[in-house]
Parts: structure tokens; sequence; C-alpha cells
């Protein structure tokens, strides 16, 4: 930590401000991909430009659509032994399976809506 620090100090002490806080970059159609490394998995991306720099399509594949087969399969294996817990009690442990693939789900609210249907 106080080597961390003491290079931080280092760096802020040498730094010098770039002549141009950008560099221009000419506009061109073009197609780029991506593939990068979360937490939960790996992300791929695709975005294609027209000619004046114009977003036309973009393609973003995240770790938890890759993964949505399986969670659902085992959501109903990991289910069973809480079949008679109410809907709260259910949407609680289904969350807690759901968050273990994907931890990110867990800041957005109300992502899951469980209804339950007993004979």
């Amino acid at each position: 930590m106080v080597f961390a620090l003491d290079e931080a100090l280092r760096v802020i002490s040498v730094y010098e401000p770039p002549a141009s806080p950008r560099v221009a970059v000419p506009v061109h159609a073009a197609t780029g991909c991506a593939i990068t490394e979360a937490p939960r998995g790996i992300n791929y991306n695709r975005y294609s430009f027209d000619e004046n720099g114009i977003l036309q399509t973009a393609l973003i594949v995240p770790p938890t659509s890759q993964n949505q087969k399986r969670i659902e399969e085992d959501l109903w294996k990991f289910l069973l032994p809480y079949t008679s817990l109410p809907a709260e009690g259910l949407t609680r442990r289904s969350e807690q399976l759901i968050r273990s693939y994907d931890p990110c789900i867990s800041c957005a609210t109300h992502f899951l809506r469980v209804n339950v249907e007993r004979e």
C-alpha cells in the first residue's frame, strides 16, 4: 500500500498534460468487435458505423444471456425443496441462485416476478 501511494505521488509529480486532450480520428465506415472479461463471464460486442460515423448496428452479448438456459435449468432443480414457501420466499431463493451467476443483477430492482400456481 505504501509503495502504491508513493508511486501515485511520483506519477502526479512528473505528469505533464498533453498538448491536446484528444487525438483527431478520421471518420469512415467501419465495424469493430471486442471480447472483454467481466467477473461474471465473457462479454461480446460488435458495432458498425456508417461513413458519417453514425452507429448503425450494435450487438452486445452479456454473460447473463449466455447463461440464461443454465440459470433456468438450475432454478427448477434448486427450488424443488422450497416449493412450500410463499411467493416471497420463492422469490428470495430464486434471486440467490440468479445472483450466483450474475451479481450485477442485484443492482437492478424488481428484476424478478414469481407467480405461484398450486394445485
